[in-house]
Formats: C-alpha cells, sequence, structure tokens
C-alpha cells in the first residue's frame, strides 16, 4: 500500500492528481487543502467518495496545520498556493505570505520518512529573464532567475516560488530530504478556475462576448493539458535519478499564438464574433516555451493531449460548469 499526501489536494493539478493516483486501488491518498478556492465541487465530492481518499481541511500558514498528521509517506505533493494573474496582481501581499508560509512550513514538518517530496514551481521564474533576452526560448532549467522589477505586483507570484525553490534545496540539505521541482508551464484543462487564458477565453465565449476582447494576440505559449503534466509529475516522483533536480514540465511540441489558441476556442464553441485586439498585459512576457531536453531523458515523458482535443475538452467541461451554476438555486 502507497500512502501518499495531496498538498492543495483540491485545486486544480491537485485534484488531478488526486484522480490519477485514485484508479490505483492500493494507493491511499491524504489531500490537504483550506478549500479557499470555494465550495465543495461535484468533481471534488465524487473522488472523496472513494473509500482511497480523505480530505483533511487545514491552512498551511499555520505552523501546525500537519501537526495530526502522520510523518512517514511515499510521496508528497506540495501544489498549495495561491496562483492566477487576478489573485496575484490584486493582492499580492497575500500571494507573498500564504505561498511563503505554506512552503516554510511544509519544509519545517517534512523529515526523511515523509518520502519524495514535489514542489510545484512555474515558468514564471523564467520570466525576469526572458523579458530581457538574457534568456533563451526555449528555455533551459540552468538559466540565472531574475525578478524584473520587484515593486510589480506580477513579480510577487514569481518571487516566492523562486525563494520556494531555494527553500526546498536548501532544507533538503540539511534535513536529508529526497525531492524533485517542477517548474510549470502553462498547465490547462479542466476544473482550473476562471483566472487562465483558456478558461476566460472560453467563458466569455459561451457568453457571446461581440466584439471580442483579446489581449496579446501575438504574445506565443506553449500550453500543456493538465494529464500530460500529472503523468510528468508522477514519472519524475517515482525516478531516483531525478531526485535532487530542478526539471521543466510542460509540452514543447505546440508552441501556439494567442491568435490561433482563440481560434480553437472559438471553433469549439461555434462562434464568430468581431476580434477586438488588445494589448498585451504589463510584465507578461511575449514568449514563453520550456526546453523539455532534461525530462524526456530523465523519464522518456511524450506528451499526448493535442491542443486541439485539450481546448475542446476544456470548453465543453466549462459549458457543462455554467449550465450547472445557473441551476444552482
Amino acid at each position: 500500500m502507497a500512502r501518499i499526501l495531496i498538498l492543495g489536494g483540491a485545486g486544480f493539478v491537485g485534484y488531478h492528481l488526486a484522480r490519477r493516483l485514485g484508479e490505483e486501488p492500493k494507493n491511499r491518498i491524504t489531500l490537504v487543502d483550506d478549500l479557499s478556492r470555494g465550495r465543495t465541487d461535484a468533481e471534488l465530492a465524487a473522488l472523496l467518495a472513494r473509500p482511497s481518499v480523505e480530505l483533511v481541511k487545514a491552512d498551511l500558514t499555520d505552523p501546525g496545520a500537519l501537526a495530526g498528521l502522520p510523518r512517514e509517506w511515499e510521496q508528497v505533493f506540495m501544489l498549495a498556493a495561491v496562483v492566477g494573474v487576478r489573485h496575484v496582481t490584486g493582492d499580492p501581499a497575500r500571494v507573498v505570505r500564504v505561498n511563503t508560509l505554506a512552503t516554510l512550513n511544509v519544509l519545517e514538518w517534512s523529515t526523511p520518512t515523509a518520502g519524495v517530496l514535489f514542489f510545484s514551481s512555474t515558468s514564471e521564474t523564467y520570466a525576469g529573464g526572458v523579458g530581457r533576452g538574457t534568456v533563451p526560448v526555449p528555455t533551459p532549467e540552468a538559466v540565472p532567475l531574475t525578478v524584473d522589477d520587484i515593486e510589480s505586483p506580477r513579480a510577487a507570484y514569481a518571487a516566492t516560488k523562486i525563494l520556494g525553490e531555494a527553500a526546498v534545496i536548501h532544507y533538503a540539505r540539511a534535513k536529508g530530504l529526497r525531492f524533485v521541482i517542477g517548474r510549470l508551464h502553462n498547465v490547462y484543462g479542466p476544473r482550473m478556475g476562471a483566472d487562465h487564458v483558456i478558461p476566460e477565453l472560453c467563458l466569455r465565449a459561451l457568453d457571446r462576448e461581440d466584439p471580442f476582447r483579446v489581449y496579446g494576440l501575438e504574445q506565443r505559449r506553449a500550453f500543456c493539458h493538465v494529464d500530460d503534466a500529472v503523468d510528468a509529475i508522477l514519472r519524475l516522483t517515482i525516478t531516483e535519478r531525478a531526485w535532487g533536480e530542478i526539471v521543466n514540465i510542460g509540452n514543447d511540441t505546440e508552441e501556439t499564438a494567442v491568435a490561433d489558441l482563440l481560434a480553437l476556442v472559438l471553433k469549439a464553441a461555434e462562434f464568430a464574433p468581431r476580434i477586438e485586439p488588445r494589448p498585451a498585459p504589463p510584465g507578461s512576457v511575449g514568449r514563453r516555451c520550456p526546453d523539455l531536453t532534461k525530462l524526456r531523458a530523465l523519464t522518456g515523458y511524450v506528451p499526448k493531449v493535442t491542443l486541439e482535443a485539450g481546448v475542446r475538452e476544456t470548453f465543453a467541461w466549462y459549458r457543462a460548469w455554467r449550465e450547472r451554476e445557473r441551476g444552482r438555486p
């Protein structure tokens, strides 16, 4: 029997990771979450109905949040964080507080018996260097990490993840912990909330917005479906050669302009509005794509979900979600 702890387990990636791990009957999965993203939804309720999955409601900014849990696990996934551009720019102080305290408290609690720790980092750690043109795109892991403007609210998220990576590395050395750091690149899919580009486009297409505002049509991104991201996370966590490494996670096979992404969303929505181009948001880099050489060499990872198929699935989920929300009393 494998005992698995997912911190931030009711969130986007955490839920999909738990659902995947729950397919193995021998796994026993504990989710820890403060449910700050809202009420328990149908998907989470169905997951928790499995006898192998439990939820512990806790605030990881509390130093004692994990005190009642066992110390022996095969795998621990640290996914809890405040994410999303609106959250980050709207309340950067909360981002700094939650992301920093949660990470440090988990590391203080961790012992070598807590299994392999996977820490979820982000492509935003590269944004400063990409914006200045000092690091290449596609971007490998071994580049300097910089914060271009520490006063920018958007920089708060990248700064907490850079600090989080440093904390994981140095706590691991001091305490004898095994870890993997994964820098996730533009992961998308069902149940990711509304504060990211693909769900936002889907929801506005469902609302039949016309003219249709689009920010940064010329920008390029390499989007990764959450099922592929989960596959990469699990491969890294069970691969001993990956322990102690920082590894990009994403899909570099379909780097896409926002204009082409929009076309896929509108195709799924069967909607043809007049497009109203707007400037890209301040601080948003013009291009983002991971170099996955290291991930492939360590794990043999190959992404499987095409962007068109993933957008179609994601749009269908948001359409069903919107219908359920409108039907609530």
